[in-house]
């Protein structure tokens, strides 16, 4: 079992390399071929950084453990409410009075909601993905114009910035070849790892993904938010969260379900769906009514959080 751990911190440590080389050489390109700045962070950007639990998620789907993909996708979404804004919280307070994020909220209910509605109509198969992805779509559609309509009022994402334009050719191309050969190799290794650790311990893979592969894929995030906190700009994190969630249930699984079908747990089901459900409700107070995410709720927010893993590991072995 040692080694599987093993496998899984390399995994991890392929699968956020990997993905950073691979979000710089796309966005290098792309602005080589004079794509806007706005539209590269409204696309390849987005879908860059979510390459890792992408690519986790279709490793698991081939390597006949698609619940785990499914775990991976709603553990990461309630670690990304939960822990992810709760932890930086506790070190500063995280503002919600700088940005309007009423419209993306209501999206990420949205598709919170239109996931769940999938999944209750049986396994996640071809069909129901691309309804998935269909929703992201329009989502991606609606940014693009409504970024277009402002474009004065938005600034280019941070990774954008950081990158240069005149990159030369064989730097994007090595980029973009590291990337995409790191990216699968680690999440091959971090599913066989996982799917190991749930055999011995006599967890399910439903739980695995739920708990540790989650847990390891929103570290990229989580260290981002705390970085961020202790800069005093732990406001930065809320964007990125709801963003990330949205991308989680239909990109992501919508990707996964088509490369074979998803079934989806009795458990997931009756629990942590509404789990999933009920921590994105907790933001309700704090985006439509301008409060700040103090210290005491980072602390409310991370104790849930561990409850809830416990009661998983406590109540998931099948």
């Amino acid at each position: 079992m040692i080694w599987d751990f093993g496998y899984i911190a390399v995994g991890l440590v392929l699968l956020v390399v990997a993905g950073d080389l691979l979000v710089k050489g796309a966005v290098a390109l792309s602005l080589r071929f004079g794509i806007p700045a706005l539209i590269v962070g409204l696309t390849v950007v987005a879908f860059g950084t979510s390459a890792p639990e992408l690519m986790v998620s279709v490793a698991a789907v081939l390597d006949h453990a698609p619940t785990l993909a499914l775990g991976n996708v709603v553990g990461s979404n309630i670690a990304n409410i939960l822990l992810v804004l709760g932890l930086p919280a506790i070190i500063s307070a995280i503002r919600t009075d700088e940005q309007d994020m009423r419209e993306s909220f209501i999206l990420m209910i949205g598709a919170t909601v239109l996931f769940m509605i999938v999944a209750y109509l049986g396994p996640i198969r071809w069909p129901q993905a691309l309804v998935l992805l269909a929703g992201l779509g329009l989502i991606l559609f609606r940014q693009i114009c409504e970024a277009l309509a402002h474009r004065a009022n938005r600034t280019p994402d941070d990774e954008i910035t950081s990158v240069d334009p005149h990159t030369p050719g064989w730097r994007i191309a090595l980029l973009l070849l590291a990337g995409l050969v790191g990216l699968p190799i680690g999440a091959d290794l971090l599913v066989d790892g996982a799917s190991d650790i749930a055999s011995a311990m006599g967890v399910s893979d439903a739980v695995i993904g739920l708990t540790l592969v989650a847990l390891g894929t929103s570290l990229p995030e989580l260290a981002t938010s705390i970085t961020a906190a202790t800069k005093g700009r732990s406001d930065v994190a809320l964007g990125n969260v709801v963003g990330s969630n949205i991308f989680n249930l239909l990109c992501i699984i919508g990707v996964a379900g088509m490369f074979g079908a998803i079934p989806v747990p009795a458990q997931m089901l009756h629990f942590d769906f509404w789990v999933m459900l009920g921590a994105s409700l907790l933001l309700i107070p704090f985006i439509f009514r301008k409060r700040a995410i103090g210290r005491w709720v980072g602390v409310a927010f991370t104790l849930i959080y561990l409850v809830y893993v416990v009661a998983l590991l406590i109540g998931g072995r099948v």
